[in-house]
């Protein structure tokens, strides 16, 4: 349980830079942002793995890079079902994407699948 709760304060700083860093991202309220992150995690784990399974021939032959276009389609899905989100279009989609995913990725490195800080030490013999 603490492990989603984590996830979703990280999910929620990501949302937040990127409204601050994208212009084009808007979205008003505490309480959006919850939603907001909640949702993506949501559309993340459900809607995601079918789309991508869906235009798996074209990220083939994009080399991957239509994985972009899936994740920017999943963040606009998520400002489509709030009325306090809004995404004025495609690039801003695409790049709130972006942030949110290197956010998380970020900050994957150190919570661990529990929701638990760690931290690795090294010694050298």
């Amino acid at each position: 349980m603490q492990g989603i709760f984590v996830r979703t304060l990280i999910a929620m700083l990501g949302l937040f830079l990127a409204s601050r860093i994208v212009p084009g991202i808007w979205i008003e309220g505490t309480g959006s942002f919850i939603l907001a992150a909640l949702l993506l995690g949501l559309v993340n784990a459900f809607v995601r793995p079918v789309m991508f399974l869906l235009t798996l021939p074209l990220t083939i032959v994009t080399l991957g890079l239509f994985v972009f276009v899936v994740n920017a389609a999943m963040f606009g899905l998520v400002a489509a079902m709030l009325d306090n989100f809004s995404v004025s279009g495609f690039w801003s989609a695409l790049f709130g994407a972006i942030i949110v995913s290197i956010t998380g990725t970020v900050a994957s490195w150190y919570v661990g699948p529990k929701g638990r800080y760690e931290v690795f030490v090294v010694r050298r013999r």
